[in-house]
């Protein structure tokens, strides 16, 4: 991935506190925005800092909205969320004060500019996913895919056709002990589940 060097001297390195990570990652996505061409509006989200976070580096936590899907635009003026009408409704960005002391600048701004995609898919469309149209847009804009885990979870499931890792679960449940009942959303194929240790055998051989 390459280098993002826009700003790469501005206080990263002296974050001290929650306020001034979000002071920082906010500033950070107002000139990504910019730079990168998101069709997002950053006054529309919030933020929090989460200290309990072990698995995710950041998440953008939004409103249900029934009847949306990723690839279909959605008119904000004719919905009502919470009683009232937004264009559109605000959304928060969850970011893992762990991950910020865990990554270097250039990891955190490319974390940044993934859950941005999540934003800009959410705004449009009223939904977000990880998706064909998730991963070409990712991909645009320099992010990664998926972001570094912190926990190794203890299945993996991945698409039954091209092989991409497609969800990770930490516990059995009925994903793990049903998978081949699911489809993946790259390929339509099943899914197949195995555990973290066979992947990492599998690795190694």
């Amino acid at each position: 991935m390459a280098h993002d060097d826009s700003g790469s001297t501005d206080g990263y390195n002296v974050i001290g506190s929650h306020d001034e990570l979000v002071r920082w990652s906010r500033a950070y996505c107002t000139r990504a925005v910019d730079r990168y061409d998101f069709s997002v509006d950053v006054t529309l989200v919030q933020w929090e800092v989460s200290t309990r976070a072990k698995r995710r580096a950041a998440a953008v936590k939004t409103p249900n909205v029934d009847g949306t899907t990723v690839g279909k635009p959605i008119d904000w003026t004719t919905r009502s969320i919470g009683g009232a009408t937004t264009t559109p409704p605000a959304c928060t960005m969850s970011l893992s004060w762990r991950a910020f002391e865990s990554f270097d600048r250039d990891e955190w701004a490319a974390t940044l500019r993934h859950e941005l995609v999540h934003v800009e898919q959410f705004q449009t469309f009223g939904a977000t996913d990880h998706g064909p149209s998730f991963r070409r847009r990712a991909e645009s804009v320099d992010a990664p895919i998926r972001v570094r885990r912190f926990t190794d979870p203890k299945y993996v499931l991945s698409c039954g056709d091209c092989g991409t890792d497609v969800a990770y679960r930490y516990r059995d449940c009925k994903l793990v002990r049903e998978s081949s009942a699911y489809r993946s959303a790259c390929c339509g194929a099943i899914l197949d589940c195995r555990t973290e240790r066979e992947t990492n055998d599998n690795d190694a051989t």
